[in-house]
C-alpha cells in the first residue's frame, strides 16, 4: 500500500509543491542567493527520488499538470507587459537592439568557448540555446543536432546562475536603468532571471518577460545562420 502511494501522481505532485514551498520559505527568511528556491528544490528532490527509488520518467509523468501550468504562466507575463506598455513604446528600438546583441553574444560566446575546449558538434549545439526558455531551447537544440536533455540542464544552470549573481553584476557594472536591468536578466537567464527581476521591481519584471520572448525568437533564427558562418 505504501509503495502504491509513493508511486502515485498525487504523491509526486505533493512532493514537488511541498519541497518548493519549503525552499521558498527558506529563501525569504535568509535572502541568501545560494538558497535560490529552484536550486534548493532540485537538490532536495533529487535526493528524495534516489532514496525512494523513483525514476525520472515516473516523476515527470506525475507532474504533467505543472508542466502544463508552466506554459500558462509564461502567457500571463503578457499582463505585466500591458501594464508597462508606455515604457516599452518609448524604448522599442533600444530593446530590440539590445536583445539582438545579447542573442548574438550568448550564442557566439558559448560556441567559441566550447569549441576551444574541444567540444564536438553535438555538445556545441546543445549549449548554444542555453539563454532561452526551455521549450524553445529544446526545439532549437534538437533541430541543430544537439542533445535535448543536456540542453535542459544548460538552461537551468544559466537561469539559476543568472538569477543568483545577475543583480550583483548589474550593480557592479553601474547599470541603474530599470529597463536595462530587466532586459539583461530576461535575455541572459530567461524565466528564472525574470522571476528575480520581478523581485527588484514591476518594470524590471515586465521587460524581462518581453526579453524572454524576443530572445527565444531571435536565437531560434540566429543559430542556424551562425552555425553556417562558424
Amino acid at each position: 500500500m505504501i509503495r502504491g502511494i509513493l508511486h502515485s501522481e498525487i504523491f509526486m505532485l505533493t512532493l514537488t509543491i511541498g519541497i518548493y514551498l519549503g525552499a521558498q520559505y527558506l529563501y525569504r527568511r535568509t535572502h541568501w542567493a545560494l538558497f535560490n528556491p529552484l536550486l534548493v528544490s532540485m537538490a532536495v528532490i533529487i535526493v528524495v527520488l534516489r532514496l525512494l527509488g523513483i525514476g525520472y520518467e515516473e516523476y515527470s509523468s506525475g507532474n504533467e499538470i505543472i508542466n502544463f501550468m508552466l506554459g500558462m504562466s509564461v502567457v500571463a507575463l503578457g499582463y505585466l507587459l500591458y501594464e508597462q506598455i508606455e515604457n516599452i513604446r518609448g524604448n522599442a528600438l533600444s530593446i530590440l537592439t539590445s536583445v539582438l546583441a545579447g542573442s548574438i553574444a550568448g550564442v557566439v560566446s558559448v560556441a567559441l568557448i566550447a569549441r576551444w575546449l574541444g567540444a564536438g558538434d553535438a555538445l556545441v549545439a546543445s549549449l548554444e540555446p542555453k539563454s532561452v526558455t526551455t521549450p524553445i531551447a529544446i526545439s532549437v537544440s534538437a533541430s541543430s543536432g544537439g542533445i535535448p536533455a543536456l540542453t535542459s540542464v544548460a538552461v537551468i544552470v544559466a537561469g539559476v546562475f543568472g538569477g543568483m549573481v545577475g543583480p550583483w553584476v548589474l550593480r557592479m557594472a553601474g547599470v541603474r536603468d530599470r529597463v536595462a536591468q530587466g532586459l539583461a536578466m530576461g535575455a541572459a537567464s530567461h524565466a528564472l532571471g525574470t522571476a528575480r527581476a520581478m523581485e527588484i521591481g514591476a518594470i524590471e519584471g515586465a521587460i524581462g518577460g518581453l526579453a524572454i520572448g524576443l530572445m527565444g525568437v531571435m536565437t531560434a533564427l540566429l543559430i542556424p545562420l551562425l552555425d553556417k558562418l562558424m
